[in-house]
């Protein structure tokens, strides 16, 4: 798998396959495509988890972008990324100090989602904010770019400002 260790890494995201109950393959792979424009996700990589974290490929792909099927749980929500995007998520899922991708990645969510913070990266409770479908841009933005660093349900705005993996966040179909 081409992006193994990638996917590997955003295994904590993941909850078991046991939770999904008997819910089809085919299901699955609708639900994950439905995260991204249809001309990126027909021809994305499809994958889930295992009952181990481990990664498992419904679909290959044919064009660089993965889509995740998503599950229940706030922050396990459907996605699909380019390669820049799954890297930067490998490393925010691994902790690392700073994102190492050189180039800015693409996240699609245009399921939308929940997340437990729009300021700390690693927040695992309190309030759970609810995030309209959306689109990501997965490179370092500062307070200094002049765009809103508050989570709003419009427009477009700077997620976990002040922190290494800062990034703009825009509200809307791509």
């Amino acid at each position: 798998m081409k992006y193994r260790a990638t996917v590997l890494a955003l295994a904590c995201l993941a909850v078991t396959a046991a939770a999904a109950g008997a819910e089809s393959t085919q299901a699955k792979i609708q639900r994950a495509m439905s995260a991204g424009p249809a001309s990126i996700s027909a021809r994305a990589t499809i994958f889930d988890f295992d009952a181990k974290g481990q990664p498992i490929v419904l679909r290959k792909g044919t064009n660089a972008f993965w889509c995740y099927i998503g599950g229940p749980g706030v922050g396990n929500d459907a996605f699909c990324a380019d390669q820049a995007g799954m890297q930067w998520g490998a490393d925010w899922a691994a902790h690392k100090a700073a994102p190492t991708n050189k180039v800015p990645g693409i996240i699609y969510m245009l399921r939308g989602g929940k997340d437990w913070s729009a300021t700390d990266p690693w927040a695992t409770k309190g309030t759970p904010i609810s995030e309209p479908p959306h689109w990501m841009i997965m490179y370092p933005y500062t307070a200094a770019s002049g765009l809103p660093t508050t989570d709003k349900n419009t427009g477009s705005w700077i997620m976990w400002a002040g922190t290494p993996y800062a990034h703009l966040m825009i509200n809307q179909q791509p």
